[in-house]
């Protein structure tokens, strides 16, 4: 039984640093072509438009449309290509 319970503790434990590695940074060494697209008309008043991003999903980046969200009384910040040594990583927008 002692056994079984170590077991079960190492597989969560490896399992949650495994999931805490899913949501890091992917270096890709061209970046990719943003996909050209028109620019909805604001759904209200005081609408934000959030620019495109990039996720990285089934081993590449996939472009997401951008979206009107509701002001927050904050700036937002467009996600941007970072320049590393291997290639180029994606730095996600967020409120400021």
């Amino acid at each position: 039984m002692k056994t079984i319970s170590k077991i079960l503790t190492i597989i969560g434990v490896a399992g949650t640093l495994l999931a805490g590695c899913a949501s890091g940074s992917f270096v890709v060494r061209e970046r990719p072509v943003e996909p050209v697209y028109e620019r909805p008309a604001s759904p209200y008043a005081n609408a934000v438009w959030i620019p495109g991003e990039w996720e990285w999903r089934g081993g590449r980046y996939v472009y997401i449309n951008g979206h009107y969200e509701r002001g927050r009384n904050r700036e937002w910040i467009p996600g941007h290509w970072r320049n590393v040594p291997n290639g180029y990583v994606w730095e996600r927008g967020h409120w400021r």
